[in-house]
């Protein structure tokens, strides 16, 4: 379940980036890099901050040959993804909450603090993202008034309290990443977000 979910966030967020950069009319080779970087940004600074190198997808050619996958399907589905920001929206979601909770799993792996590991779920999650909006000149959504990290951290702390309960890990998971995507897919529907701040 633990690599299937990883499989899932991956193709996820390449499809994400493709979205994204055929927005913006870039060419297929830029469509492309975007979707590589969206999908493996978050994985690699996780892989780098933690000290596993070489990082995950340069040891497993599963993630590539997934990467591919995605920019393919959103190359070749791209009008029936006719509305263009709601398909960016929802595989944007479930990369959001499957990649939390790999980060998580790792730092739990390496021992560490769960205050940490909910910290690298974060980045984990957001990071490839921010890479994409930075890359196709877009304010990265973890900067705007819209809930992103807020619902990871709060994902992470769904997942230690349910860990509490000694679920089985498959269960916990499967848990975690619904309760991510429900509430983003939530607070996008009832307009929840946190206050800006003004210059006067």
């Amino acid at each position: 379940m633990f690599h299937l979910l990883d499989l899932i966030g991956t193709m996820a967020f390449a499809m994400s980036g493709a979205l994204t950069a055929m927005h913006k009319k870039l060419d297929p080779f830029g469509v492309f890099i975007i979707a590589f970087v969206t999908a493996v940004g978050g994985g690699t600074l996780r892989d780098v901050l933690i000290g596993r190198t070489p990082v995950v997808w340069m040891q497993d050619l599963q993630y590539v040959y997934v990467i591919i996958l995605g920019f393919g399907f959103a190359i070749l589905f791209r009008k029936k993804f006719d509305k263009l920001r709601t398909s960016l929206f929802l595989f944007d979601t479930i990369g959001l909450g499957v990649f939390t909770l790999i980060g998580l799993e790792k730092g739990i792996m390496i021992g560490l603090h769960p205050v940490i590991c909910i910290a690298l779920g974060t980045m984990t999650a957001c990071f490839g993202g921010v890479t994409r909006d930075i890359l196709c000149n877009e304010i990265p959504t973890i900067f705007r008034r819209e809930i992103y990290a807020t619902i990871c951290i709060f994902g992470g702390v769904v997942f230690f309290a349910l860990k509490k309960l000694n679920l089985e890990d498959d269960i916990l998971y499967l848990v975690t990443s619904v309760a991510i995507i429900t509430v983003r897919l939530l607070a996008v529907k009832f307009k929840w977000h946190l206050p800006a701040f003004e210059h006067k």
